[in-house]
């Protein structure tokens, strides 16, 4: 089974968490199973305003009952772990256990969301701090002690309680096509979202790909596809999308259209 999700940026007209509530609030009304935000500190212009994805989460969360959401993607070094953790078990408890990690690099070319606050912009580096973090995410959701010393974080014996209604929160890795690193980083987790993918035998390359890394192939396991609001679903349903998101652009995106996206319905 696929499901479809409304994936937008927080950005302009969508920077209100007033206005991301209203929107998940009709997502879910018109039968979507999922609403999910970008995680981004700025844009370039002509976009100017940002809104907070974590605020707006636990606004949505607490308006909506049924539907699924989180990020994608957080770049998750340029958020300190222990912080992370501590805010998405909280929201996962607010919303009832419907949360999802969206989780990546990020990239500094888009807004400067790195170099212009003083952040690791090195993409190794980031790797690093990444797979780092998810260790600790991992050990702080799992409410034992967590002791970790790596180059870039520490913990010392700390637990992170309460834990996430799910027990754990499903982390979703995204990551460009035919890159090994984020599809190792993938198969070790919960999913994988292959960003900027050309067509739909791409994504079926893409899952075959990280299906064999996995110890346990059969287990159950999402995949994400980035699809265009309208578009046919099912040959990225054939590839392997366990989800299918509304692919929509920074630029030029007006509430009117999401207003629009929503009311048409799930991708069928």
């Amino acid at each position: 089974m696929t499901r479809s999700a409304v994936w937008v940026p927080l950005f302009d007209d969508l920077a209100d968490p007033r206005v991301a509530v209203d929107l998940a609030v009709a997502a879910e009304e018109a039968g979507w199973d999922g609403f999910f935000v970008w995680d981004h500190l700025r844009w370039h212009e002509p976009v100017v305003s940002a809104g907070d994805p974590w605020v707006a989460l636990a606004a949505i969360a607490a308006a909506t009952d049924r539907i699924r959401l989180g990020t994608l993607v957080t770049a998750v070094a340029r958020r300190r772990p222990a912080k992370l953790a501590r805010e998405t078990a909280a929201l996962d408890l607010l919303s009832g256990g419907r949360v999802s990690l969206g989780v990546g690099l990020g990239s500094d070319r888009f807004g400067g969301e790195f170099s212009l606050f003083g952040e690791e912009s090195d993409e190794r580096a980031r790797a690093a701090m990444l797979d780092e973090a998810l260790e600790i995410l991992r050990g702080a959701w799992s409410g034992e002690p967590v002791h970790h010393r790596g180059d870039h974080y520490a913990v010392d014996g700390v637990r992170f309680l309460p834990r996430p209604t799910q027990g754990t929160i499903p982390i979703w890795v995204a990551g460009f096509p035919g890159k090994a690193r984020p599809r190792q980083r993938a198969a070790r987790n919960d999913g994988f979202f292959p960003v900027n993918l050309a067509d739909p035998d791409q994504l079926a390359e893409e899952v075959a790909a990280v299906t064999a890394l996995r110890d346990d192939p059969p287990a159950p396991y999402d995949v994400i596809a980035a699809v265009a609001p309208g578009a046919d679903p099912s040959p990225y349903a054939d590839a392997g999308a366990t989800w299918c998101v509304t692919d929509t652009e920074a630029e030029g995106l007006t509430l009117d259209t999401v207003r629009g996206l929503i009311a048409d319905g799930p991708f069928s």
